[in-house]
């Protein structure tokens, strides 16, 4: 049975296949290609085919669903970029930075096409199942994305006001990716809606985690500037809930910090230490392992004690302890 990294390798190869680099026009296909190589660690498409093995040895079914997700997930990074007019992405800089915006938009369009035309072309019996669900989670994607650019301009927004952006803008892709598989797999309705479930909750718990090394995380591993979302005003689980902790005067702070600080070091460096002293480390760290927690509880409704459903467990439980 593969383990990750030959899971990963067997993604990798089928990425190169397609060749990206190698089409024409090149000004279209090059960021295609630059995006697509950007040292992502292809967590998707990993969960997509450690969801079929457990149940089915033949992963073949599963490969272009799942490379039809990865390119998907890059293409909504390429354009949150552009949104959150952000300079660097995994220590490189990001695809309208290295061209333009117009080079950077029309080639996230060429990705959205390209990862819908690779789902249409699994297998005929599974079609209408995967189809349903990447549909609607495209859509959703799309939802959580104007939820969380709405949020930039709202001066409150609730903890489950926060936790269902997220679900929408991370979780239901993560969530696909497993159910997928799954079906792929020849999973009954009842195990993939399971293993779909568990997918939501540990994409809460990934964004959540997401949420504390924007902050927290190392630089460098990271492939950020700590405090990005800070500087764009993007409302992180650790600001809803500074925000429901806080005395007046300290969210008043909060207020005057995030809305009139001009000074990108000092508004991070006090958000932080504000952070810090209501204890959001912490805070922010348990709300992801409940999630954690849930997202193994349903995977083992789902499927038994199997190598197969050992090896998807670990994987989590990695994925949860990254450090970037």
């Amino acid at each position: 049975m593969q383990n990750f990294e030959q899971l990963r390798d067997i993604i990798e190869r089928e990425i190169e296949k397609m060749d990206f680099a190698g089409r024409r026009p090149g000004e279209l296909y090059l960021p295609v290609a630059y995006c697509m190589s950007n040292g992502g660690k292809r967590i998707r498409p990993v969960l997509t085919l450690m969801a079929c093995r457990l149940f089915s040895d033949d992963l073949s079914p599963a490969i272009k669903p799942a490379l039809a997700i990865e390119v998907f997930h890059n293409f909504t990074l390429l354009h949150d970029d552009i949104m959150d007019k952000a300079e660097m992405r995994r220590n490189r800089p990001t695809v309208h930075k290295k061209w333009n915006e117009n080079t950077a938009i029309l080639a996230g369009d060429a990705m959205a096409i390209i990862s819908f035309d690779l789902i249409s072309s699994a297998d005929p019996g599974i079609l209408p199942e995967l189809l349903a669900v990447f549909n609607r989670t495209a859509l959703e994607i799309c939802e959580g994305q104007q939820l969380d650019m709405n949020f930039e301009t709202m001066p409150r927004v609730s903890e489950p006001m926060y936790l269902e952006m997220i679900r929408l803008k991370t979780s239901v892709l993560i969530a696909t990716a497993i159910k997928t598989g799954a079906i792929a797999g020849g999973a009954s309705e009842k195990d993939a809606s399971l293993l779909y479930d568990s997918g939501l909750n540990l994409g809460l718990a990934f964004q959540l985690q997401d949420d504390l090394l924007d902050l927290y995380g190392d630089q460098e591993k990271f492939g950020k500037k700590p405090g990005g979302d800070i500087l764009m005003k993007k409302k992180t689980f650790l600001l809803v809930k500074a925000m429901e902790m806080a005395d007046k005067e300290t969210a008043g702070k909060i207020e005057y910090l995030m809305e009139k600080e001009q000074d990108p070091e000092i508004k991070v460096h006090e958000m932080k230490n504000i952070f810090d002293r209501l204890d959001l480390q912490t805070i922010t760290g348990r709300k992801a392992s409940e999630y954690f927690d849930a997202a193994i509880e349903k995977l083992n409704c789902a499927v038994g004690g199997s190598p197969a459903r050992i090896e998807l467990a670990g994987f989590i439980s990695k994925i949860m302890k990254r450090k970037s």
